[in-house]
């Protein structure tokens, strides 16, 4: 519980690679949804991340907690399972039925705004103050300028509302998760990062079951995507922000929700030709002064190493 945040080199580095990584999976996951339901997308690449992080956590000795927690750590965990893949998949599977794709967009940069409450009273050394607040207002108004009017524009579908509100509901979840995660005494990382995922698993199999019926057989390619989601951006990434959160905090893995709309913007330019957006310069200073502004005593830190104290 008083684990001390420690904002390195290294945690600039991992934010960045899972930024890009959860950008292009945008891409990947419309290649996936031509060919298999979405709940089931979500049980395939959740359960293959699953049993590849069990492999591995067993290969290293299968070692969870460095002494036995208390009942209520495991009641904590079954939550941040929960709450950090299964519900949110879920959620953005079904109301992105409902709402423009911009939208989405912007209800996943929320997390940040929705990490600053919770993590100032449930974390410490977490506090809100101006400057932090300041930055992440900043950015996120940079992920609305790069989206534009298709933020807010309506599909005309009758779920649009409840389509939106799964899509926000979806971003509370990412956030809260990350504040528990935080909160965990002394774990292995490799071992939170499977235990989450076997949770998650044990959520999301029946819940698809149950809205969806018996899984459809996917085409080959569609089981290489699946495994390529369940690899990359499930499996990986799950370790990768479970190492963010439990060294530099919940609010500093929250600027990455800022980053992954410039990269699947910037991954449509490249990959499929699409047009620069006017905006993309505006909203990149923006996220930039953002997060700059939100992280300034860890940066002059990482640049100025004789400065010692926190400056938030």
């Amino acid at each position: 519980m008083t684990q001390t945040t420690e904002i390195t080199g290294k945690s600039w580095m991992l934010i960045a690679v899972l930024a890009f990584t959860w950008g292009g999976t945008f891409l990947v996951t419309e290649l996936a949804l031509t060919g298999i339901t979405a709940f089931w997308l979500a049980a395939g690449r959740i359960v293959f991340a699953a049993v590849l992080m069990l492999v591995i956590w067993q290969a290293m000795g299968g070692r969870l907690f460095a002494q036995s927690p208390r009942p209520a750590t495991w009641g904590a965990m079954v939550a941040i399972g929960a709450f950090s893949s299964a519900i949110p998949f879920m959620l953005l599977a079904w109301g992105q039925q409902y709402v423009t794709s911009g939208f989405a967009g912007v209800s996943m940069a929320s997390v940040a705004l929705t990490v600053l409450p919770l993590a100032h009273f449930l974390v410490p050394g977490e506090r809100l103050t101006w400057r932090r607040a300041a930055g992440f207002l900043i950015g996120f108004s940079g992920v609305c300028v790069l989206i534009g009017g298709d933020a807010f524009e309506s599909t005309g579908a009758g779920m649009e509302t409840a389509g939106r509100a799964a899509c926000i509901a979806a971003a509370c979840c990412y956030g809260t998760s990350s504040v528990l995660m935080r909160r965990l005494p002394q774990v292995d990382p490799i071992g939170l990062s499977t235990a989450l995922l076997l949770i998650a698993s044990a959520i999301v199999l029946p819940a698809a079951l149950i809205v969806e019926g018996p899984p459809p057989m996917p085409s080959t390619q569609t089981l290489l995507i699946i495994a390529f989601l369940g690899l990359v951006p499930t499996a990986a990434a799950n370790f990768l922000r479970v190492t963010v959160v439990r060294t530099a905090g919940p609010v500093f893995m929250s600027l990455t929700n800022y980053q992954v709309p410039i990269w699947s913007v910037v991954m449509g330019i490249i990959l499929l030709g699409e047009p620069a957006p006017p905006s993309l310069l505006l909203a990149l200073v923006l996220i930039l002064a953002g997060v700059g502004l939100s992280q300034y005593g860890a940066l002059r830190r990482l640049f100025d190493p004789s400065v010692k104290s926190q400056t938030r």
